[in-house]
């Protein structure tokens, strides 16, 4: 693990040690079982007390990723269903990948009290505070994609001091935010005044929409809608014998 950062806000340091444990859970280091080491151990690692220690182990173990055995220690739980494996992919890259420069815009970004539309796009029941942001993701001159996202600010805390000038949301919550359920819902439409705005297309063009929500355990992460210009989009399943993987490539 990364060397203690004596000047890290107690805050800051718990969500550290959580990501650092969830990274090497998540890249197989740690295998399913594995004690993770005891509280004093990592106490010492980051020069920090036992409650911001115990602080980012209770946040493991509500996500379903360790499991905490009194008097034994905390143990990898076991693994995440085969619906994790399966690509989310990162828009940035999309872009990259077919040699366009990436550009992101920011149009808003509000960390309010969730509307029961809210609820409903996040499937909860109780109110709680969510991040509602909005963007634009150009391949070089042309808007590959509008973005329409929600982050639950429950399950990722660390979302509301991010502002996702430079890096999008989604790329950002891929490198921190560890997820073990994902559902797609993948439709076409045609496009009405504010989305042929916001996409750069004629009124009634045909879009794509996809709509994503993930869980992390019971928790929901985040709901998010892509719209991208129907033209400039296809969609392939790549199929094997454990089952398919879908596989989206810019046209």
């Amino acid at each position: 693990m990364d060397n203690p950062l004596s000047e890290t806000p107690k805050g800051q340091l718990s969500a550290r040690i959580r990501r650092d444990i969830e990274q090497r859970i998540l890249l197989g280091e740690w295998a399913p079982g594995f004690r993770i080491p005891m509280e004093r151990e990592l106490m010492e690692t980051y020069g920090c007390a036992r409650m911001t220690v115990n602080k980012a182990l209770s946040a493991l173990a509500a996500s379903g990723l360790i499991e905490r055995r009194r008097k034994a220690g905390s143990f990898v739980s076991q693994p995440l269903s085969q619906s994790a494996v399966i690509e989310i992919p990162d828009v940035r890259a999309e872009v990259e990948a077919i040699g366009q420069a990436y550009r992101l815009e920011v149009i808003s970004r509000q960390q309010r009290r969730s509307t029961r539309a809210d609820m409903e796009r996040l499937n909860v029941q109780s109110p709680r505070q969510v991040l509602a942001v909005h963007c634009r993701h150009f391949a070089g001159l042309r808007v590959h994609a509008f973005e329409d996202r929600l982050i639950d600010l429950v399950s990722v805390p660390d979302a509301a001091e991010i502002a996702f000038a430079d890096e999008p949301p989604g790329t950002w919550l891929r490198g921190h935010v560890p997820w073990s359920e994902a559902e797609n819902r993948i439709s076409a439409l045609n496009a009405d005044a504010s989305l042929a705005d916001r996409l750069g297309v004629k009124q009634g063009s045909a879009c794509l929409q996809v709509e994503r929500s993930t869980w992390r355990g019971k928790r929901p992460i985040t709901a998010v809608r892509m719209f991208y210009p129907g033209e400039t989009y296809r969609l392939i399943a790549h199929f094997s014998p454990k089952g398919d993987v879908p596989r989206r490539e810019p046209a």
